[in-house]
């Protein structure tokens, strides 16, 4: 049996607090479980969001027997089991390693990788990106360096189309045309150009050049470096050389934000089609788990693909049975088109799962749900805007004086304005901040 760390106490630490990061980043996983408001927490890394409906049974029944009944999505695709007993984190090491959820102890925190979740689904992108994932998962697993990755670095797999290469990524792999990938270090427009054959090799390169030069500085995340990712750039295109990788180096304007799948059904060139499902703020309960596992069990592929915006998607589906399962699971309580008020609407755990949320932010944004926008609105209980999206996007805090609503666009904030906290004047403030 596997043995499990002890809850972890500190929370995720702001912006400049050195002394969070000379103990290490707090972020959970399911062998250092995190002590929540609501009970433990467990985050099960799901490397590209890609799952069996095995080991989505496997997850459902752990949420029902030992957590809230409920499973929580992340915004990089992983699953929070919330509610859990303190004392239980042998036993769901035990079955998460017996359902291949937990391939290593060492690296379990390390396993954070992004990928396009519609790659060889619909004819669009470059490559189809799976072996990719596969190869670098493993890669990561049998590193030795690997395993002393923050909890917080960020892998992307991009197939072309430009979705998860826009999700902030420390190491960032986008297909291009041929037999050719691009090799991105942090959010700089320098990149280098590999062999598609050899791109999981040159990630996991450049992940453990950056553990050299971080050694000693404090930084968790390529953007934290101290003196930028010019030196950082520059050593691993000379190791890759040394490497016999032949690099190519190249300027490459980052990507902009495509957001996730349209939500709906999902044609491709293949006899069969997939079905795009969106989350209400990223929960879902179990049994509405179970209806999903059951579809892909037996109307699928039996594979569901989890997306870093919350959704989850269904491959394999025939054709003519497409729309009847996508209005099943719309009575289910899914969003299953772009006309769903939750088209885009994110939150926060809030209270009362989190003690430093000033308010149950999720009964909030439900009460002041309103139109379809065009960004997306991120609801966060406190200044840590945990699990924020990335890129253009309206930004709704919690405060004692009520709500401070902004447009964020990358790096930049426009001035916030604040709202009370009543619904209607929110659902007002928003969609007007929507567009």
């Amino acid at each position: 049996m596997l043995a499990a760390m002890p809850p972890s106490v500190p929370s995720p630490a702001l912006p400049g607090d050195e002394s969070a990061r000379s103990r290490g980043d707090a972020c959970p996983g399911t062998l250092r479980l995190h002590r929540a408001d609501d009970g433990a927490l467990a985050r099960v890394r799901i490397p590209g969001g890609l799952l069996s409906a095995e080991q989505a049974e496997v997850l459902r029944e752990l949420a029902r027997r030992l957590g809230d009944d409920e499973l929580h999505l992340t915004s990089r695709g992983n699953v929070q089991l919330r509610g859990l007993g303190e004392r239980c984190g042998s036993e769901l090491a035990h079955v998460l390693g017996g359902a291949g959820l937990l391939p290593s102890e060492r690296h379990e925190r390390a396993r954070n990788v992004v990928a396009s979740p519609l790659s060889g689904l619909d004819g669009r992108g470059e490559h189809d990106i799976r072996p990719w994932l596969s190869a670098l998962d493993e890669l990561i697993c049998t590193s030795d360096q690997a395993a002393d990755l923050s909890g917080r670095f960020l892998f992307a797999l991009d197939d072309g189309r430009g979705d998860v290469g826009a999700l902030g990524g420390d190491v960032t792999l986008t297909a291009r045309g041929g037999d050719a990938a691009l090799l991105r270090i942090g959010q700089g427009q320098d990149a280098v150009v590999v062999r598609a054959a050899q791109a999981p090799q040159a990630a996991l390169a450049a992940a453990e050049t950056f553990l050299d030069q971080a050694a000693g500085t404090g930084a968790w995340r390529v953007s934290e470096l101290p003196g930028g990712t010019g030196r950082l750039f520059d050593t691993v295109v000379h190791r890759l050389r040394q490497a016999g990788f032949d690099p190519a180096p190249v300027t490459a304007p980052l990507p902009r934000d495509a957001g996730g799948p349209a939500l709906g059904v999902v044609s491709g060139p293949h006899e069969t089609a997939a079905l795009s499902l969106g989350l209400p703020l990223g929960r879902v309960s179990a049994a509405q788990w179970q209806t999903l596992t059951d579809t892909a069990r037996h109307h699928g592929n039996g594979e569901l693909r989890l997306t870093p915006w919350r959704g989850v998607v269904l491959p394999g589906v025939e054709r003519p049975k497409a729309v009847e399962l996508l209005e099943d699971l719309k009575a289910a309580g899914l969003s299953t088109g772009p006309d769903s008020p939750w088209t885009g609407v994110g939150a926060c755990i809030g209270r009362p799962g989190c003690a430093k949320s000033l308010d149950d932010v999720r009964a909030t944004a439900t009460a002041a749900l309103g139109p379809v926008g065009a960004l997306p609105v991120y609801w966060s209980g406190c200044a840590r805007r945990c699990g924020h999206p990335h890129g253009e996007w309206i930004d709704v805090v919690a405060t004692p004086e009520g709500y401070e609503i902004s447009r964020v666009h990358g790096e930049k904030r426009d001035t916030p304005a604040t709202v009370p906290g009543n619904p209607g004047a929110l659902a007002a403030a928003v969609a007007a901040a929507r567009g």
